[in-house]
């Protein structure tokens, strides 16, 4: 990969990377590095974490993490926005060893140069996040459709017609006598 960008100070966040030069829409931009580390390794370093708006780390499957504050190159520091010119893609190596799988971030469409790239993180969260994860983890990409924050959250399930209508006021339940 041919090094079309460069890292310096970014107006979304901290630092960023820009383009050196026009991208096309599909090129490989760069690889995201780090060490490798196992999910319980990132939990244990990284889970109190959350509230800090700050990460570098990437999951890579379903065994490993990539670390980017060890070894990491200047991928990490791709902001998040809501209207990305990037994409993460996780690129699966031949064989059983997940260890040699890589994360390319990728033009989602042309990239001018002088632009930031910017991708979506992805952070998604298992239950609503915080009032205090909320402004940890506040969008700054000045998108007229920011949608304020970097985290997505699973909603409840919706409940089903037939267990809505046995608990709807609209039908009452039959009474019996005793």
């Amino acid at each position: 990969m041919k090094n079309k960008v460069v890292m310096r100070r970014s107006k979304i966040h901290g630092n960023g990377v820009f383009a050196l030069e026009d991208i096309k829409k599909g090129e490989d931009i760069m690889e995201y590095k780090g060490k490798l580390i196992t999910h319980a390794e990132a939990d244990e370093r990284y889970s109190s974490d959350i509230e800090s708006g700050h990460t570098f780390i990437f999951i890579l499957n379903k065994q490993w993490v990539i670390d980017a504050n060890r070894d990491g190159n200047d991928a990490r520091w791709i902001n998040t926005g809501c209207e990305p010119n990037g994409v993460a893609f996780v690129h699966t190596a031949k064989g059983k060893d997940r260890t040699k799988d890589k994360v390319i971030i990728e033009a989602k469409r042309n990239i001018k140069t002088g632009e930031e790239i910017i991708y979506d993180y992805g952070i998604v969260l298992s239950e609503p996040p915080t009032a205090a994860e909320l402004k940890a983890w506040e969008c700054k990409c000045g998108s007229p459709k920011c949608k304020g924050t970097m985290l997505t959250w699973k909603k409840p399930k919706p409940v089903k017609k037939a267990a809505a209508r046995s608990t709807s006021k609209a039908a009452p339940k039959k009474r019996t006598k005793a």
